[in-house]
């Protein structure tokens, strides 16, 4: 059984717009977290760049309020501690499948994208939103998707949330402790497709090279015939 974090608050709801809204809402409002906020359905939940994230029935929806006490540009790091937490989970409960991290904050299992994470910000707070497919996976996606049931009987979300914020304590720990290294060289010894050819989209264009790994402040380097130039925001195939 896992013993839930000390220091951590939980709300739970049967539907919300999404948690990462209602983290934004309460911020504003004057909640100081941490606290972990989740539902069983989103009506409007979001992932990266816009993008709708789709909350099926049995899948985990969650978001993290914090106020970490270090410069708002460092709270970015904390991408690579969820998907870190997020992947030992699903380690834990999948122990036979290989579990990755691919940049900037994704996790795949067997290849395919399991959970997305997406971070929001305030002034002096953090809101760190994790979606788990743990019971079904949505179609047509653009990078292909699975749940934690094709693989296993997937656990309940309020059992996958229990460990991920035990999980997320850890790092979060770590990385207050040690600083982003430890968090680096972890993530680097789960990341997917590393030393092979990936392409890159940004924004306005897309770059093709070998994922060489990441810098000391999280950015993608990529190998471009020889040359290794950093990328600090875009999509990773492989």
């Amino acid at each position: 059984m896992t013993i839930w974090p000390q220091g951590y608050a939980l709300a739970r709801h049967v539907e919300l717009d999404s948690t990462n809204s209602e983290a934004c809402r309460l911020a504003q409002a004057g909640e100081r977290g941490p606290l972990w906020i989740m539902t069983e359905r989103q009506s409007a939940g979001r992932g990266r760049r816009g993008r709708s994230w789709e909350t099926l029935s049995g899948n985990l929806a969650a978001t993290l309020l914090l106020r970490p006490s270090v410069p708002r540009e460092a709270t970015a790091q904390l991408s690579f501690a969820a998907a870190l937490a997020v992947a030992d989970v699903a380690a834990y409960f999948a122990p036979a499948t290989a579990i990755t991290v691919k940049w900037p904050n994704d996790v795949l299992a067997d290849g395919k994208k399991l959970a997305g994470i997406l971070l929001e910000s305030g002034p002096d707070w953090l809101a760190v939103g994790i979606g788990i497919n743990l019971a079904a996976a949505p179609a047509n996606t653009e990078f292909p998707a699975t749940a934690l049931a094709k693989f296993v009987e997937p656990p309940s979300p309020d059992d996958a949330l229990a460990l991920l914020a035990a999980r997320f304590a850890h790092w979060y720990d770590a990385w207050m402790s040690g600083g982003f290294e430890t968090l680096r060289a972890a993530w680097l010894a789960r990341a997917g497709g590393l030393g092979l050819p990936i392409r890159a989209r940004l924004p306005h264009e897309t770059r093709h090279g070998v994922f060489e790994g990441i810098d000391g402040n999280g950015a993608l380097l990529l190998n471009e015939q020889g040359k290794v130039t950093t990328i600090a925001a875009g999509e990773v195939f492989f």
